[in-house]
């Protein structure tokens, strides 16, 4: 059985790899996805999504927009995707019409009229589903799991220990981990380490295919230096697939190292954002004197990743678009 798939996105570059794989690839079936501010504003977010669907030459399906902000920070998109999300490729608008129910209503409906469990993958900043779980916690049930990229249990890229999509709204992540359903991390301890070569990359941009042709710019894109002058530094292209990984994860979960372990969000200080993953075998100090870690929630956390494998899926699932 084919897995079914709730897409929560905030439409940047790897986002929209994501999308095109998600569309393509058999064993998922895409029932909707809705959308939340992160990566760009909510606004370029809907609309980046709709164009990448129209790309890929995807069926009609509900998106609808979310979240415009965290729960709690103000709003900040990320500065690494272009002025538009996208990378500034001037791609087309698209036709296609949002759906008008707000992203927490659409994936409301979705769930509970689903006589199959669903499973969300989120690719973005937890918002909206903290908002779901928390305004309609009866759809629990119906989640067969949260697939998240987001944290890591080694080093940050929004700050030095915290990743983006959980530093973005830390608060949300803590709400979805706290939930109750079950959950698995795509951090990014494997999401920084899948990659496409250059000569791979290079045959995507010339293919006579629309989406192959889109992937080749993303993924030159995504790995152009913002820092940098030299566009032909050879460091400045890795042709990381990034959130595209994770739905790698849910249909290849094999090519993974998976280990389950409790995880908690830490909310203040300079840490604030921090997925902190307790690896530890042994009861340690904290809990016998101070009675620690009850905040954490054991959940599966990718550590390590078959990186020839993933890259291959990725490319052969890509290839089946138009």
């Amino acid at each position: 059985m084919a897995h079914r798939v709730l897409l929560d996105v905030d439409t940047g570059v790897d986002d929209a790899l994501a999308v095109l794989f998600a569309v393509a690839h058999p064993d998922i079936e895409l029932v909707g996805i809705t959308c939340v501010a992160g990566n760009t504003s909510l606004e370029n977010v809907v609309a980046n999504t709709l164009t990448v669907l129209d790309i890929a030459g995807a069926p009609e399906l509900p998106v609808a927009a979310g979240a415009l902000r965290p729960l709690i920070e103000p709003p900040r998109a990320s500065h690494v995707h272009g002025t538009d999300g996208l990378g500034d490729l001037g791609l087309p608008v698209s036709t296609r019409v949002p759906d008008a129910r707000h992203a927490v209503d659409l994936a409301r409906d979705l769930l509970l009229a689903s006589d199959h469990p669903v499973t969300i993958v989120a690719l973005a900043p937890q918002t909206n589903l903290a908002l779901l779980l928390r305004l309609h916690p009866e759809v629990a049930p119906k989640i067969e799991r949260i697939l998240f990229m987001g944290g890591s249990a080694s080093g940050g890229n929004a700050t030095a220990v915290a990743e983006f999509n959980v530093w973005h709204d830390p608060e949300a992540a803590a709400v979805v981990l706290s939930s109750g359903v079950p959950a698995f991390m795509y951090g990014l301890d494997v999401f920084n380490q899948v990659t496409i070569d250059e000569p791979a990359a290079r045959a995507l941009l010339a293919s006579s295919s629309a989406s192959e042709r889109l992937a080749g710019a993303l993924l030159h894109f995504q790995m152009a230096d913002p820092e940098s002058d030299d566009a032909t530094d050879p460091a400045a292209f890795g042709g990381h697939i990034g959130d595209a990984g994770a739905l790698c994860a849910l249909v290849d979960p094999d090519a993974l190292r998976v280990e389950r372990h409790p995880v908690r969000v830490e909310l203040g200080g300079e840490s604030r954002g921090q997925t902190v993953v307790d690896r530890r075998r042994r009861v340690g100090e904290d809990t016998v004197h101070a009675g620690g870690g009850s905040a954490a929630h054991p959940i599966d956390v990718a550590l390590d990743v078959d990186v020839e494998r993933f890259a291959r899926l990725f490319l052969e699932t890509i290839s089946r678009l138009p």
